[in-house]
């Protein structure tokens, strides 16, 4: 990977032959020089004032912590956003490249076997402490300890040790050879290690830390909590106003998040003016809800806004710990039994893709049969691969023809005959007459899969429902306790962190994993290595084309739905700029360039 230089050697411990650099992007150079002073896609010039309210559902319960890095509780909305910042970030018109955040220089080993990041000199966190490189080694040792969530601890599994070079130089050592490594290295949070140090010198184990402000190095502050709102106040004294990678956003003095007990209620609070920004996914309420007076005079506006990332896989998974969802017949029946087509129709306005893989809207997406690429990686796997990987990409049972639902129900009972399962009597059973049961929990209970579960009882699934505290729910969720249930990937740049937290063969039995599904597999470990290790374009999509069939020929995950667009709905009062970035979630791209048009006024 070419980089542009960016400074002289930082460390005497530094390879002779190792560039300093500004920016590193995955593939070729930085869009952005060395010395730019602001990105394309915000206004230098913003105002800095006024406010700007969000909504967030809390259906059953409130918050109670602001640490989101351990098990332990739910989280507020906000402090990942707006007060932890890691050593570098994204821009958000590349597909991925990074540039000092914390760091001012990034140093990165020719080989790829480890990166340095140096500490910008004017960094620092909001009890005025300068972030130190011991402060960075604190916060990685902290985050893959057992004081933290398990999945911070396979996020970062590649990272084999933190040096402290000098006060402000970290030396980041990795498992592997590999450039993306210094994308997980940069992403790291950094906090104080005050943090959760009482007066008398003791420390709150980080397990336990919840409601003690962070003590952090971001742009906000928590001004007021209380159990149905939180309200965050930009820090005057904030480090970053004026690095690149800041100026122009986090442009609100304050950020308040409220909370709202279901849908209906929160429709109706943005209708009358209760918060400012929303980005709505479902069809029915954008098409027919967000209408009126308010609409019509203007004050409130709604913008679609193309949609060119990464959609990364959403849907549902069953336990594969359970071993009635062990073969892949029983997986493929249940999976036959979702009626897509007719959901999309007539709840989502017919808005919405289809998910048919775990790159959808991306050149990384299989097509058709595998090339002679993806053959090469396929080929020493494939006495333990379906036949079918190595034909044509998986194509999604579909309903829109005459009687293609009741085809479908009858080519899944056919599987589930020949997996042992068969109908009796309306229900079910094995060949020890034990009856097939699915439980529903929590969220999954909605009306969203009602037609979904009255096709499964077709079959002769004998479903039931538990409602339960959703605190509950999530513990369950930790320890493995569920039949069926929903995931999300989050989005991101480079997918292959993400896909190995969720589908490594080590986490799928450390409760608390990423792995929810349990998925076990040498070949999807090994394509997962393929991915990480890619140092071309070419090599990421060959990679990517062969995991994204071996995932979907084995029937993982029922996958859902994606946008081509995004649907916001915001106060006139809120302003952007021109340019819009191709890359970003839409809370992201406010929080990172839009301010209140009204902050100039207020400052007079």
């Amino acid at each position: 990977m070419k980089r542009l230089v960016a400074a002289l050697l930082a460390s005497l411990l530094l390879a002779p032959s190792a560039l300093a650099a500004h920016g590193v992007a995955q593939f070729g150079e930085p869009k952005y020089k060395a010395g730019f002073s602001h990105f394309d896609y915000v206004n230098p010039d913003a105002p800095k004032g006024g406010s700007v309210t969000l909504s967030l559902i809390a259906q059953h319960s409130s918050y109670d912590k602001f640490n989101p890095f351990n098990l332990k509780g739910k989280l507020a909305p906000g402090p990942l956003e707006l007060m932890f910042e890691t050593l570098t970030v994204n821009s958000l018109d590349e597909v991925n490249t990074q540039y000092g955040l914390l760091a001012d220089d990034i140093n990165l080993a020719p080989d790829f076997s480890w990166v340095e990041f140096r500490l910008h000199p004017k960094a620092r966190f909001n009890n005025g402490d300068p972030v130190t490189a011991a402060d960075v080694k604190y916060s990685f040792d902290t985050l893959t300890s057992k004081q933290a969530s398990p999945r911070f601890k396979s996020y970062f599994a590649e990272i084999k040790r933190v040096l402290v070079v000098d006060s402000r130089v970290v030396r980041f050592e990795f498992a592997r050879p590999g450039r993306d490594l210094s994308f997980v290295a940069g992403s790291l949070p950094v906090f104080s290690p005050k943090w959760g140090l009482k007066p008398d010198g003791t420390r709150t184990d980080f397990a336990d830390l919840r409601l003690e402000e962070p003590i952090t190095s971001g742009p906000y502050r928590i001004e007021r909590a209380n159990p149905l709102s939180i309200i965050y106040r930009r820090d005057p004294s904030y480090w970053g106003n004026n690095i690149p990678t800041r100026r122009g956003g986090y442009n609100f003095d304050q950020v308040v998040y409220k909370l709202y007990k279901d849908v209906d209620t929160q429709v109706a609070a943005l209708r009358a003016g209760d918060f400012d920004f929303f980005n709505e996914t479902r069809m029915r309420y954008w098409c027919c809800q967000f209408i009126g007076e308010r609409f019509e005079k203007g004050e409130l506006i709604k913008e679609k806004v193309p949609n060119g990332s990464l959609s990364p896989m959403s849907g549902y998974v069953l336990n594969l710990r359970q071993p009635r969802f062990q073969d892949i017949r029983v997986r493929q029946a249940l999976f036959l039994a979702y009626d897509w087509e007719w959901l999309n129709r007539m709840i989502f306005d017919s808005e919405f893709e289809r998910q048919d893989g775990f790159f959808a809207n991306s050149n990384l997406a299989a097509q058709g049969r595998p090339s002679a690429a993806e053959l090469a990686l396929l080929e020493p796997f494939r006495d333990q691969l379906p036949p079918t990987v190595f034909g044509p990409m998986v194509n999604l049972p579909r309903t829109d023809r005459p009687g293609g639902l009741r085809a479908n129900l009858a080519q899944a009972m056919e599987l589930l005959a020949d997996a042992g399962w068969r109908n009796v009597d309306g229900v079910l059973r094995n060949g020890k007459g034990e009856p097939f049961t699915l439980e529903v929990t929590g969220g999954n209970g909605n009306v969203l899969l009602d037609a979904y579960y009255l096709n499964l009882t077709k079959l002769g699934v004998q479903l039931t429902r538990r409602v339960a505290d959703p605190t509950v729910d999530r513990q369950k969720l930790r320890s493995f306790q569920f039949d069926f249930t929903s995931i999300a990937l989050r989005k991101a740049r480079d997918p292959a962190p993400e896909l190995w937290r969720n589908f490594n063969s080590a986490d799928a039995d450390i409760k608390g994993s990423e792995n929810i599904a349990g998925v076990k597999s040498p070949v999807v470990d090994a394509l997962l290595r393929t991915l990480q290790e890619a140092q071309t374009p070419e090599q990421v999509q060959t990679a990517a084309g062969a995991l994204d069939r071996v995932l979907m020929h084995h029937y993982y995950v029922l996958p859902w739905r994606y946008l081509k667009n995004h649907y916001l709905i915001y106060n006139q009062r809120l302003r952007r700029p021109a340019t819009v970035p191709g890359y970003f979630g839409p809370y992201e791209w406010l929080l990172a360039a839009w301010w209140d048009g009204t902050a100039m006024t207020l400052q007079r």
